[in-house]
Parts: structure tokens; sequence; C-alpha cells
């Protein structure tokens, strides 16, 4: 993967941070309202939280740079069919905004405040980021000082607010629970793609006549023929090595590997992919084993914050600006480049 595309999973990764971790299925059951009475620059209300517009050109306007720091300008062409990319990220800048006011509501109801001395790290690097603030990029926004401290210390909150809420997720997950495994495998596919990629289903002779081919690939992996050769010629996956834990695969293919020693080979196995002959790499990969323990661990958290987000959302009401929300666009001048807000927090922010 190139440098810019590993650059750009990790964007798209970023962006939906707060939509995976803090909010769980954030927003799926909340009411929304188009109204009016609004102040000038309030872009939505949630109960007796708003967003105005300088905060939300804030938002905005660094995922935009972020967008274009790892493909250029030209990213804003593409076309995404119903909608335009540049639709698209503003929806993304509304979500984890609102997604954040919401947070700040969860906060009064579990009595979750930032003490002292995080009020004053919040203003410390709404400073560092204010200062870097060029006075195009200011007045393009809309932004001041005071608005910066007040996104940073509501973003601290969320971030506290969700660690009450998993502070009593249990941490350590044993060896047995986050196995993983490494395996080899052949795969002689079951089905082609036409010109769309969409499936289509091999005919029952054509399966039988791949499965006849699968058991002979088997009989010359059983007799002692190189498992490597054997998968350079007839290996039709799109990768021959891969490492998982427990409910990872489909259940045929997984209860067959796990079910192998080091270095044994599968029978013919069968799944909607086609027809799999499996050999065991490793039972225990610790590595593998130690980074699954972790995503166990995050899954958890999020199902477990999830629940407490969406109970508490169901009967929240937004009102959205429309008028003023179709108005916001973004800033394509060469002089605003600021990219780095959640950056200058997660350096500078310290629980």
């Amino acid at each position: 993967m190139s440098g810019k595309r590993k650059k750009a999973a990790a964007l798209f990764l970023s962006l939906s941070v707060l939509a995976a971790v803090l909010t769980g299925c954030a927003g799926k059951n909340m009411k929304v309202v188009l109204t009016t009475g609004f102040d000038k620059e309030e872009v939505f209300r949630i109960e007796t939280i708003s967003c105005t517009k300088p905060e939300m050109m804030v938002y905005l306007t660094n995922i935009q740079n972020q967008y274009e720091s790892v493909y250029g300008t030209e990213i804003w062409n593409i076309n995404l069919g119903d909608m335009t990319l540049e639709q698209n990220v503003k929806d993304i800048a509304l979500a984890q905004i609102a997604q954040i006011k919401t947070m700040n509501l969860m906060a009064e109801k579990y009595d979750v405040e930032l003490t002292k001395e995080e009020k004053e790290q919040a203003e410390y690097i709404a400073k560092v980021y204010y200062a870097s603030l060029n006075e195009t990029e200011v007045d393009a926004m809309g932004v001041d000082q005071e608005t910066i401290e007040g996104l940073y210390k509501e973003y601290a909150l969320a971030n506290k607010v969700y660690q009450y809420i998993i502070k009593d997720i249990n941490p350590e997950i044993s060896d047995d629970e986050a196995r993983t495994i490494k395996v080899q495998q052949i795969l002689l596919k079951t089905y082609a793609t036409d010109g769309t990629g969409r499936k289509i289903e091999y005919t029952e002779k054509a399966k039988d006549d791949t499965y006849q081919t699968a058991c002979e690939v088997l009989e010359m992996a059983e007799n002692g023929e190189d498992f490597d050769e054997l998968v350079r010629r007839y290996n039709e996956g799109e990768k021959s090595t891969c490492a998982f834990g427990k409910g990872e695969m489909d259940p045929a293919f997984e209860k067959a590997a796990f079910n192998l020693g080091t270095g044994e080979i599968s029978g013919v196995v069968e799944t909607e992919e086609g027809y799999h002959i499996i050999k065991c790499i490793s039972t225990f990969d610790k590595e593998e084993t130690d980074s699954n323990k972790i995503k166990i661990v995050e899954q958890r958290k999020k199902e477990v914050f999830g629940q407490e987000y969406d109970a508490f959302v169901e009967t929240l009401t937004r009102k959205l600006n429309e008028e003023l929300w179709g108005s916001i666009g973004f800033i394509h001048d060469e002089n605003v480049v600021t990219s780095d807000f959640w950056d200058i927090f997660n350096s500078g922010f310290e629980f």
C-alpha cells in the first residue's frame, strides 16, 4: 500500500472514530425536525444545546483539508451517485458535531464534569490551535479563541463520558478466547463474476467438476507435494495465507481450521465461496492473539456504550436550521489549510 493510500485509510478510520467509539449507533432513533426560530448563526439544536455556524465550519474545514492533503482538490470531482462527495463530507461533519453535543447532554445525566485542570488543558490547546490559524482562516471560519475553547471542552467531556460508561468492562481476555491461528489455503471458486462484479453461480455440473479437482489437489497434498506449489498452481482466492480468531470466518471454514494441528491439512471444505483445502501453519499466533484481545475489548466497549447511547437519544429531538445548513459549504481558498484540530487535541490533552 502506498504512503498516500495508507494515509487515506487512516483518515477514513479517524472520521469514523466518533460514530464507532463514542456513539455506537448514534442518532438512528433521534427525531429530526426542520424548523424556524433559530438565532442568526444557529445550525441546529438538540434539546438545550446548540451548534453555531463557526463551530460547524471548524469541523467541516478540518475534514475538508484532511481529504485534500491526501487526494488533492480534485477529489471533489468524484460523484457518489445520489450525492456529491462534498455533501457526504458535510454530512460527516454534521454527524460528528451532533454526536459530541449529544454526549455533553449525557454528561448531565451521569454527573460527569471536567475538572479544573482539564478545563485549563482545553483552554491551553485552544490557544495553541487558534494561534496556528492565519487571518484568512479566522475570517473564513468566523471563529475566535472562545469558540475553539468551547469545542475542545465539549470534545473532552464527550471522551470523559465514554470512559465513564465503559469503566466496568473487564480488559482481561484469555488466550483461548482470543486465540488466533494462521492457515494457508487453496480455494477453488464455485462462481464467476460478470463485468459489474456480480456473482454468477456455477451450474451443478461445473460445481461437481470443481469438487473433483479439489479432491485431486487434496490427494496431491496428502501425498507430499509441496503445498506452496499447489497454492501457486490452483488457488483462486485473493489471499492464500491468513490469521483469524473465532467468529471471524465462515463457520465451516473456521471449524475445520481450528480442528487442525500445526502442519495438518483439512479435507475439502465447502463454503459459499467454493471448495477450500486448508493447511494449519500455526495453532497459536501470539502476536495476532494479543492484537485480537485488543479488538475484542474495543468491540465490547462499543456495544456497551452503544446500548447506553441509543437508550438516551431515543426521545431526543434535533432541530435543524435547513436554510442555514443549505448555505454552508467548503472554503476554497489556498490560504485556508488548517487540518490539525483533532491532532492538537490528541497530542495535548490528558485525562
